[in-house]
């Protein structure tokens, strides 16, 4: 049986001097090995993306994570600080492709970065820095190289008595990792959240109404996704629908 083919949307990172459309190594190994699937990187055209093509390759799509922030103009926000890392062709590819994404149903699984882009795409809005907010918590990760502390819980995650991670896990706390500054300023209509942290920041919601998995994380379930619980349960959600949608355009 063929695998499904995973989309994964690159960043434009500079390597030395040049430009190259890149992704984290953890993303493309939790797209293959917890989704079962064939991971294809989507190279950053913006404006030239045959979306139409692209859509006849996937049968999900996942949105990873970056150091980059959208761009604020996308929803209305004040202009960024000087030095804040953007990635304008990113923007221009992930935001049109989500709503092509969406009107089609096939599956879509935001994480961090891909989390603001679906609000953003929907048109909802972002904090840019969520710890100078009245209320909130700081929740960029340690001033550390060791990726185990980095990566490590770093606060609860309470589930919404009607999410679909509730009915995964079986319970209605659990932990997460953080390594973010922005966040949801105002959830897009037709989002439903799913989980909040302790200071009640939104870090999951699911697309309402989705007739295929349409759901995005602020943390990071890819990291070391195999060893845990609530990385598995998302990770076999999507691939299932995944897999759903590869055979349904294979028989």
């Amino acid at each position: 049986m063929r695998k499904p083919v995973i989309g994964i949307p690159c960043d434009i990172k500079a390597i030395g001097h040049l430009p190259f459309h890149a992704v984290g190594e953890k993303y493309v190994a939790a797209a293959a090995g917890g989704t079962g699937g064939m991971p294809l990187l989507i190279p950053a055209l913006g404006e030239q993306t045959d979306i139409d093509t692209l859509l006849d390759l996937v049968d999900g799509v996942l949105l990873p994570g970056s150091l980059s922030n959208i761009e604020p103009h996308h929803y209305a926000g004040p202009a960024s600080r000087e030095g804040t890392l953007h990635d304008p062709q990113r923007d221009a590819t992930t935001l049109p492709l989500i709503r092509r994404l969406l009107e089609q149903e096939i599956p879509l699984f935001g994480i961090c970065r891909g989390f603001q882009e679906i609000n953003v795409a929907l048109g909802g809005e972002l904090y840019q820095h969520v710890q100078e907010e009245e209320g909130f918590n700081d929740h960029r990760e340690p001033q550390t190289e060791d990726l185990e502390a980095m990566y490590g819980p770093a606060h609860a995650l309470h589930l919404e008595p009607d999410s679909l991670l509730r009915q995964w896990l079986g319970t209605d706390t659990v932990k997460v990792n953080s390594l973010h500054q922005q966040g949801i300023r105002r959830l897009a209509e037709g989002l439903v959240a799913e989980a909040l942290a302790d200071d009640g920041l939104i870090e999951a919601y699911r697309v309402r109404d989705a007739r295929s998995f349409a759901y995005a994380v602020q943390w990071h379930p890819e990291w070391k996704y195999a060893s845990n619980p609530v990385s598995r349960a998302l990770f076999d959600a999507f691939g299932k629908a995944c897999r759903q949608r590869c055979e349904r355009r294979n028989r």
